[in-house]
């Protein structure tokens, strides 16, 4: 069964921004580098939506929840806009609950495909100078140093991916039954 063009330009359209809105709350996070091209177009595209959260919510050391609490609202605007356009009716709690559960989720889910570009990256182009690889690279630094204290390399061989792919899956996993 087919999905209609109005939904599927809901879903995509919104589904990007929302990417993006996260995209900027984890670089923040991460602590990525401020003038990587990439940094600057994520930065570009969410300022003025952000600008009215970021003076209502004050940053707490690096955490930037104004970023997090707008993909938050855009992923709640996605879920209310398809319900609606598909005649449906989503209570509001539900909506509220599936929708922190997706932001969740889709963290995790950057995190899985960055490391794993990370891991390949480091196989085909270590030490890469592109803004793209650098960027994946510092995205998932943070996570991985945490990952090493749990198992440290072992003779040149980091298995800390594993790790974080283990914990990733089995989080996603019991998200599960609370996602849309």
């Amino acid at each position: 069964m087919g999905q209609d063009p109005i939904t599927l330009i809901i879903a995509t359209v919104g589904g990007l921004y929302f990417f993006i809105v996260l995209l900027r709350f984890m670089l923040q996070l991460a602590r990525a580098d401020y003038y990587n091209p990439i940094s600057q177009a994520v930065v570009r595209l969410t300022n003025k939506p952000l600008a009215p959260l970021q003076k209502a919510i004050p940053r707490a050391g690096r955490f930037d929840f104004s970023a997090l609490l707008l993909a938050f609202i855009v992923k709640l605007a996605i879920i209310a806009l398809i319900v609606y356009f598909k005649g449906g009716n989503l209570p509001i709690p539900t909506m509220l609950i599936v929708s922190a559960v997706s932001v969740l989720d889709s963290i995790l889910a950057i995190y899985f495909w960055a490391v794993l570009g990370s891991v390949i990256i480091s196989w085909i182009a270590p030490g890469s100078y592109h803004p793209g690889p650098q960027l994946i690279q510092q995205l998932v630094e943070p996570i991985m140093e945490l990952a090493r204290k749990v198992i440290p390399p072992i003779g040149g061989l980091d298995l800390s991916p594993i790790l974080i792919f283990l914990v990733i899956q089995i989080v996603r996993a019991q998200l599960a039954p609370f996602a849309m």
